[in-house]
């Protein structure tokens, strides 16, 4: 049975989410919904790790959502002039210029367009926690395609790129640069490396059966993924595989983040309307630039999944990623999670979960289709 609260007009996303752990092999999750600035959804159920049941301070492996919290860090910057998305990189970090790289813009990376979504270079994974030496890896990569002319999904060099763009500028890797200007004002739970006071809180992830494995070790999509295997997946209980506190306490910020999902949905809630008193965080006119579609389509490997990204986020998809429409923008990660703000809706969603269940996950889908019908 659920616990948690819906609002009078709300409960079709109670009964989805009722419906969720009949339909799915659903462990344990949580949705929370944001309108106008205020929750009016926040739900939870099931068991975070064994004999421990969901509460509403467990937090979980994110992956990928750790994008839209790098990405609002970086359109924060641009919208208070410290940053132009569309300069070179290298106006902000000389070094990065090297090996064919002095076009590549923030923007480029942004909308996976830059060229480099894999290194050449195999770093350990001590090498990965200590930052430099893949910022070091970075500024001896060659892109792989001319910058700007292809796309392809940046992966782990994402968060790295742009995080060292938040360092240049801020002196604060993105991690501690999103806790100071967002996460701790506004309390909410998500963080770009936990800190080990909130492991008592951290949900245990669990895979469902039947995902398919991923491509052999060669492949660009697993190199990207893994970083040239010096990190695993979907390893969950293997040394440094997901569920590993080593893994999650480091600074990992293309798929590294841990939230709750009332942080996720606060976070964009934040974003497109403000909560608890606080401004909005992106005005219209930045929110108005990241939904700008940057790249769709065939990409570099040839696939062609129909998504669409905007600077730094997932937009409005009918075959990929539906959410409000054309002002929605978000984030997944690769446990079916799933997060988005939309300004003109004033909403701020986030789904979570430690079941993994992979591609064609319909959970967050379903969940969105219940709040879009409530909405009218």
């Amino acid at each position: 049975m659920n616990s948690g609260w819906a609002d009078e007009g709300f409960g079709a996303v109670a009964d989805v989410f009722a419906d969720n752990f009949t339909a799915f092999p659903e462990l344990g999750a949580a949705v929370t919904v944001y309108v106008g600035g205020r929750a009016v959804v926040e739900l939870w159920d099931g068991e975070a790790a064994p004999g421990r049941p969901w509460d509403r301070d467990t937090v979980v492996p994110v992956f990928s959502c750790a994008k839209g919290i790098v990405s609002l860090c970086i359109h924060l910057l641009a919208q208070d002039g410290r940053l132009d998305l569309d300069a070179p990189i290298g106006r902000y970090w000389p070094e990065f210029v090297a090996e064919g790289k002095e076009k590549i813009t923030s923007r480029m990376v942004l909308g996976h367009r830059a060229g480099i979504p894999v290194l050449d270079k195999t770093l350990s994974f001590d090498e990965i926690a200590a930052w430099t030496p893949v910022i070091e890896a970075i500024e001896e990569q060659k892109p792989l395609w001319e910058p700007g002319t292809s796309y392809e999904y940046h992966g782990h060099v994402f968060g790295f790129v742009l995080g060292e763009v938040v360092r240049r500028i801020t002196g604060q890797r993105p991690g501690a640069y999103f806790r100071q200007v967002v996460g701790d004002p506004l309390g909410l739970r998500a963080w770009i490396g936990l800190p080990a006071s909130e492991l008592p809180a951290l949900a245990r992830l669990a895979e469902a059966e039947g995902r398919p494995p991923m491509p052999g070790p060669e492949h660009l999509l697993t190199r990207i993924v893994t970083m040239n295997g010096a990190l695993v997946f979907p390893g969950l209980d293997v040394p440094h595989g997901w569920n590993d506190p080593a893994l999650l306490g480091m600074e990992l910020p293309g798929a590294g983040a841990v939230a709750s999902a009332t942080g996720l949905a606060g976070l964009y809630a934040a974003a497109v309307t403000g909560i608890d008193g606080h401004d909005r965080l992106l005005s219209a006119e930045t929110v108005t630039d990241a939904v700008r579609e940057v790249s769709s389509g065939q990409g570099f490997l040839g696939f062609d999944a129909g998504a669409r990204w905007g600077s730094g986020y997932l937009l409005d998809s009918a075959s990929f990623r539906p959410m409000l429409g054309a002002r929605s923008f978000g984030n997944d990660g690769a446990g079916g999670q799933f997060a988005f703000g939309d300004d003109e809706y004033g909403v701020g969603f986030a789904y979570v979960a430690n079941r993994m269940v992979g591609h064609g996950d319909a959970r967050a889908n379903r969940l969105i289709a219940a709040v879009r019908d409530c909405l009218g």
